[in-house]
């Protein structure tokens, strides 16, 4: 069965809650006249990126899942939706980065962003577990958020605990990460979906090209460089269920996870 994967490509403004909820449930009435089934939403989405300092971004963070921006995602997926959208989340212990992901109008696991780019040090706390992998309506979705994607152990992890496409919310500010998408769907066979935001703000520009990769790296989808927007296509998931490379090699069968071992050890 074909899964309708839908971007929404947006522009938010910090610090103004009311617009970025318009462009929001913009990006929600669009998916739903285009038959979305499964809705990528970028990083932050609530709030804008650039904070001027702490006391900003925890007026601009919600609690999940009972804040508004939460709420209207919980609501739209209540017809046998799901979407992820990057949230900047309070809690007891601080701020984080987070990716929730609401599924039939309920929030079915909430990521916290683990790699923290740039300022971002100064806003959030890091994430402490590994990124999640959901089932949905018999298909597996994994997510990550944003600069995770600079460490392929992030898309490694999500393959191995059967992830068929990787939902990938962001604010991109490096040129390099939507090549690199390619290469983590290559490397793990899986599909990914980017969805980043556009526009300025406070100085930082951000790249747009919002995009859907296949197990075989071809790009089924890339939005432009600016613009608010949404764009979809269709994807049968179950072709990240086929791991082999070639006719000899399976990609997660062939690693050698004895040797890897450094890769945990610290630098």
């Amino acid at each position: 069965m074909m899964v309708n994967v839908g971007l929404a490509q947006m522009m938010p403004k910090i610090g103004d809650f009311e617009h970025n909820h318009d462009e929001l449930e913009r990006m929600l009435k669009m998916a739903s006249e285009s038959n979305v089934d499964v809705l990528v939403i970028p990083e932050l989405a609530n709030s804008g990126y650039a904070f001027d300092s702490l006391d900003e971004a925890r007026s601009l963070a919600e609690d999940v899942p009972h804040g508004t921006f939460c709420r209207t995602l919980a609501d739209w997926t209540n017809s046998g939706r799901l979407a992820v959208a990057g949230i900047c989340e309070n809690s007891a212990d601080g701020l984080y980065n987070s990716g929730v992901i609401f599924g039939d109008g309920r929030l079915m696991v909430t990521y916290r962003k683990v790699h923290l780019f740039g300022k971002e040090k100064e806003w959030f706390v890091a994430g402490s577990k590994e990124p999640p992998v959901v089932e949905f309506h018999g298909h597996r979705y994994g997510v990550m958020v944003c600069f995770d994607w600079v460490f392929p152990e992030m898309s490694r992890i999500l393959a191995v605990k059967g992830a068929q496409i990787i939902l990938h919310p962001a604010n991109l500010v490096l040129p390099f990460a939507q090549n690199a998408m390619i290469t983590r769907s290559i490397e793990n066979r899986v599909f990914t979906a980017t969805a980043n935001r556009v526009g300025e703000e406070r100085g930082l520009g951000f790249s747009g090209m919002s995009q859907v990769t296949s197990p075989k790296g071809d790009v089924l989808l890339r939005m432009p460089t600016e613009g608010s927007s949404l764009a979809c296509c269709d994807v049968d998931l179950t072709l990240a269920d086929n791991k082999m490379i070639t006719q000899q090699n399976d990609v997660l069968r062939d690693r050698r996870p004895d040797i890897y071992k450094r890769l945990t050890e610290p630098t």
